[in-house]
């Protein structure tokens, strides 16, 4: 799991490795022991942002008119598709 600095607590990292999920979240400028951090998997979380950011553009997605599940589905794949060919 890749997160922000704002789910840096010992609970949750704790929690994700009980579930065998590796967190990758920065360390709290404050915390004492940092715990390891892959740098090249949390760069990820950039693309991921920018390409939700850019779905929610879509305003039937942003506000999901839809009131089916594979509908509104079918409608993320179609932005997902408009955004690949622009």
């Amino acid at each position: 799991m890749v997160a922000d600095r704002g789910s840096d607590s010992d609970a949750i990292r704790c929690r994700l490795l009980e579930e065998d999920v590796c967190p990758q979240i920065p360390n709290h400028p404050r915390r004492s022991v940092p715990w390891p951090l892959l740098v090249e998997s949390y760069r990820e979380r950039n693309r991921v942002e920018r390409l939700v950011g850019r779905l929610k553009q879509f305003r039937r997605i942003a506000t999901r008119y839809d009131k089916l599940g594979e509908t509104f589905l079918g409608f993320v794949h179609l932005a997902l598709t408009v955004i690949r060919l622009l």
